[in-house]
């Protein structure tokens, strides 16, 4: 059975399994493809079938240019590429920095950097001069692609990499354009190894330096079967992800998963989030799936979901856990329910609510076909109802990283003691269903409770005035800590202590005594370049305002950075 065989029999087994997940999850095992490339034996295949005259791509510009590609379309386009990389004296092994926007080459590129055997570093282009020489350097980056106007950045970053700019000419880069001229068919040199590297990550850094995470030619183009299946993307389907190029999600739900369900990719591409616009497009494209991170998910809802006439059939969301309001909205506006996901840079997805089975509000799921799922008491090492998440490693799931790039210590690390370590805390009850508690670094004690700043978080953004919430530690004499709220604020609703004593109250409803929001400030949240938040930037600052003002409240202007208290208002207190 050739390699395709082998891989479409597994592909074939989610599929006809889709909305039976003990089944699924009892029998299926990974393919062991000791050779594999998906640019030439899966896309390339599906291009050469019938499926190959429908479209693989579909972007749409805000302005209403479009960009379609079928299947068969971007094979020959990519072979080009790939042809052309090697007339520059691109090697299998080299690595390149990939720093685009939603754009065609970007796929194209993809594609023609797995036929060609080169380690891909995809970059986002809010990236300045800093980190992309960070990226260079521990990237080992020989070659850099980016749009003209981008690769000027690059003017300050040392190192011996050649560039290439994919559309206006730049003076000593490579002009991508020269690509068309070559041959649409592309005969590999050698056979790609399964264990060969294929993408070089840099993780967001939420609470520390970003890690280079290290995937080959099976963990994503393989492991993304469990993705495929915890959305139930089939055959025929349409798929629009909102994500942006450069982190790891773009390449799972905009690359890998619906490709490998002989799907269609569709883009929106958008300066300015605009939910009307969005629904109209995904109208008019028939989009049946719709994956987006918890940030869009509450921006749409703040709309009216009713614009959508035909709603998707499949919804999820992933990133960070996602609050009850949002999914109650969705549910009554759409009919669907959306599905919680986890994954990390580090895997394809690990725990998710798969299709065709009820679910539990507020869970990320069940474990995914292909993983063992458990969790560990941090301080006993022993497997627990309640601890951090963690994957057993007998037999190892194939779509896990390798280790972190250049790290051998962080790498030991994570893979120790027979488990990878996420470093995420859950609980499961007693139906197996696990709960998401927080980062192990966001998990803090009041009074010698464990809280979980996301099940405090969910109960603050129910509240009308809050858009976004963040809920970290701050210092207390007498409890420790005490869970403190930082609010972005939704339109219309001032930054006073009217305002803060209404949250503060409704968390007092809604939260039991040793929960309670004690503390609550209005402020901008800090995030990372992909959009997550960075709770570590606020318990620094907290820990920092707090040094040496013992019990007293530390005193600022009225107004944004004022602290409110719930000592401050009288029917609060106690």
């Amino acid at each position: 059975m050739s390699v395709t065989d082998q891989y479409r029999a597994a592909r074939d087994q989610l599929l006809a399994l889709r909305e039976d997940y003990a089944t699924a999850k009892a029998e299926f095992v990974w393919p062991q493809l000791t050779h594999f490339n998906f640019g030439l034996d899966w896309f390339d295949e599906v291009a050469a079938s019938p499926r190959g005259t429908t479209e693989a791509l579909v972007i749409v510009e805000e302005d209403g240019r479009q960009t379609r590609r079928t299947w068969k379309q971007l094979s020959a386009r990519s072979n080009q590429v790939a042809n052309w990389f090697r007339a520059q004296g691109i090697k299998r092994g080299d690595r390149v920095i990939l720093m685009l926007t939603n754009q065609v080459e970007l796929w194209e590129i993809m594609l023609a950097g797995m036929k060609h055997g080169v380690v891909m570093i995809p970059t986002t282009t809010q990236m300045g001069p800093a980190d992309l020489a960070d990226r260079v350097e521990r990237g080992g980056a020989s070659w850099a692609v980016a749009r003209s106007e981008d690769l000027s950045k690059f003017d300050a970053v040392p190192g011996a990499y050649q560039r290439i700019t994919v559309d206006e000419p730049v003076e000593g880069a490579l002009n991508y354009a020269d690509s068309a001229q070559l041959e649409t068919a592309y005969h590999p040199d050698t056979l790609t190894r399964g264990d060969e590297t294929l993408l070089l990550y840099f993780t967001s850094g939420t609470t520390s330096k970003a890690k280079l995470v290290e995937h080959t030619h099976t963990s994503y183009p393989v492991g993304h079967l469990s993705t495929m299946y915890w959305i139930g993307l089939e055959p025929g389907d349409v798929h629009l992800n909102v994500a942006s190029p450069g982190w790891a999600k773009h390449a799972w739900s905009n690359v890998f998963a619906p490709w490998i369900a002989e799907a269609t990719v569709f883009i929106y591409n958008y300066a300015r989030f605009d939910a009307k616009a969005l629904m109209e497009q995904m109208d008019a494209e028939g989009v049946t799936s719709f994956c987006a991170p918890p940030t869009v998910w509450r921006m749409l809802i703040q709309a009216d979901l009713s614009h959508l006439k035909t709603p998707p059939r499949k919804v999820v969301s992933a990133g960070e856990p996602l609050n009850a309001e949002v999914i109650d909205r969705v549910a009554q506006a759409w009919g669907q329910t959306i599905r919680d996901g986890f994954g990390q840079t580090e895997s394809t997805v690990q725990t998710a609510n798969p299709p065709g089975i009820p679910i539990k509000i507020g869970a990320m799921g069940r474990p995914m076909p292909g993983y063992d799922v458990v969790l560990v008491d941090p301080a006993s090492g022993v497997e627990a109802d309640a601890g951090e998440l963690c994957l057993r490693l007998d037999p190892r799931p194939v779509g896990l990283m390798v280790g972190y790039h250049g790290d051998p210590e962080k790498t030991a690390d994570a893979f120790r003691d027979g488990y990878y370590h996420t470093g995420d805390m859950a609980e499961r009850d007693q139906n197996g269903i696990i709960t998401y508690v927080g980062r192990g670094d966001d998990v803090f004690k009041s009074s010698d409770y464990r809280l979980s700043p996301f099940e405090l978080e969910s109960v603050v953004i129910e509240h009308p005035a809050v858009a976004e919430a963040a809920v970290v530690p701050s210092p207390d004499p007498l409890k420790l800590s005490v869970p403190k709220a930082f609010v972005v604020l939704a339109a219309g609703y001032p930054a006073d202590a009217d305002t803060a004593e209404s949250i503060l109250k409704y968390c007092r409803e809604h939260l039991a005594p040793f929960k309670r929001i004690r503390r609550l400030e209005f402020a901008e949240l800090p995030k990372t370049v992909s959009g997550k938040i960075r709770r570590v930037e606020l318990r620094r600052a907290e820990e920092a305002r707090h040094q040496g003002a013992g019990a007293e409240k530390t005193q600022q202007p009225a107004g944004l950075g004022h602290e409110y208290r719930d000592s401050d208002f009288p029917g609060l207190k106690g």
